[in-house]
């Protein structure tokens, strides 16, 4: 879904979703990609997806469109391609989190590994880092979490999405940094870490 939804009408929609077994991805999101089952929804890659969207084992989930283009086309320069890149919108509520994506990537045998690009606010990432160490999701998660100079601003200040927000101590880069590398996911303090990173992770 496009973005600019109002939450009351997200809400109603994802009761009714729920209702009748229905996946909502967004709002706020480019879409979803699997470039070797040759499968796109929504705007994901524009007119030549392959700039950035080749087949590979690794699958990508972001909080931001653009990043789900340049974290997929950094796994092309390390040497691999996405399974499927996955733009889950950076809104405070959205229809499918990152841990409803990592369950899907668990049972997915084309992904061997999984990026996830994070961003201030929400608990997102919190919640899949309890998923990860909880067992649900076993294969290696590469993790960045961006805008750690917000920790710095005044509490309540927004940047860029409308769930970027630091308040009551909660959605701290930092922390979900944190959470996630003592579930057991690979976190970097830099992005351009993901390729040594993800060379390491995969091994080939």
């Amino acid at each position: 879904m496009t973005e600019r939804v109002p939450v009351h009408d997200v809400v109603r929609l994802l009761q009714v979703a729920a209702r009748e077994g229905c996946t909502v991805v967004g709002p706020n999101s480019v879409g979803i990609i699997s470039p070797g089952a040759r499968i796109k929804l929504g705007a994901i890659g524009g007119d030549n997806p392959a700039r950035c969207f080749v087949p590979g084992p690794v699958g990508v989930i972001s909080r931001s469109g653009g990043m789900t283009a340049e974290v997929s086309w950094m796994v092309k320069r390390a040497g691999y391609g996405v399974s499927t890149s996955v733009s889950i919108g950076g809104d405070a509520i959205i229809g499918s989190t990152p841990r409803e994506i990592l369950a899907r990537f668990e049972a997915d045998p084309e992904t061997r590994a999984v990026v996830l690009w994070g961003e201030p606010g929400t608990a997102h990432e919190e919640e899949a880092a309890e998923f990860l160490a909880q067992g649900g999701f076993t294969k290696p998660l590469i993790a960045y979490v961006a805008g750690k100079f917000m920790e710095e601003m005044p509490e309540g200040t927004v940047f860029g999405h409308g769930a970027s927000l630091i308040q009551a101590g909660r959605g701290r880069p930092s922390a979900k940094l944190e959470a996630l590398r003592k579930a057991g996911g690979h976190t970097l303090e830099r992005f351009n870490d993901l390729l040594p990173v993800l060379r390491e992770v995969l091994g080939d």
